[in-house]
């Protein structure tokens, strides 16, 4: 019997630029680097678009992009700085988008974020329409397709925001199963009400 596993990454860095200078200062907190975003970048972004594969010698027997081979969301403030500041990274993510649609049947492997990661129930209608309408627009600019899933701050989820991401043709959002009441089989009208025991999380 094969089995498989899904695994996310949730990946995202806030805006550090001053505003006045428009540039990030010095964080030394972040020392060797210069600032979070340099050292985040070096210690997890740049690693995971060149895993080096060992084999049983210690050896590195072959070295794959990370984010060809699983779900991943980057927020739009992290891909803009990547973009300017890590270009190769940011190459090495949008091609891994393109290498995962060959993989996976079209499907990428990429899915869009809510644009500023806002906490969605927080929000007002007009700032969760926003949110998810620009999170598709920079997705889009991007990757050059339409997202089909898109990652909800903090998985914080109400029935407005699904109603919004649904009006939008977003197909599916991650959530954990705590987070369901009922579920409703596709092609079923019927909803049945949910135990956390009741929800298989191997299916979407």
């Amino acid at each position: 019997m094969e089995r498989y596993i899904c695994i996310h990454g949730h990946f995202y860095q806030p805006p550090r630029e001053n505003p006045w200078l428009e540039t990030i200062e010095v964080q030394d907190s972040a020392y060797p680097y210069h600032d979070w975003n340099e050292r985040i970048t070096a210690e997890c972004y740049a690693p995971n678009s060149a895993s080096r594969i060992l084999n049983g010698e210690g050896s590195i027997s072959d070295i794959v992009n990370n984010y060809a081979r699983i779900s991943f969301n980057l927020g739009p403030t992290l891909l803009a700085w990547l973009e300017t500041s890590a270009p190769d990274i940011y190459k090495a993510v949008l091609q891994a988008d393109r290498d995962s649609q060959e993989r996976f049947s079209g499907h990428g492997s990429a899915i869009a974020q809510v644009y500023n990661h806002m906490i969605m129930p927080l929000a007002n209608h007009q700032n969760k329409y926003t949110q998810i309408r620009w999170g598709i627009g920079d997705f889009e600019h991007r990757f050059e397709r339409k997202p089909e899933g898109m990652w909800l701050a903090e998985t914080a989820v109400d029935i407005e925001s699904l109603e919004i991401l649904a009006e939008m043709d977003i197909r599916f959002t991650i959530l954990a199963p705590h987070q369901a009441r009922q579920v409703r089989r596709i092609g079923e009208s019927r909803w049945r009400g949910v135990s956390n025991e009741s929800i298989d999380p191997g299916m979407p």
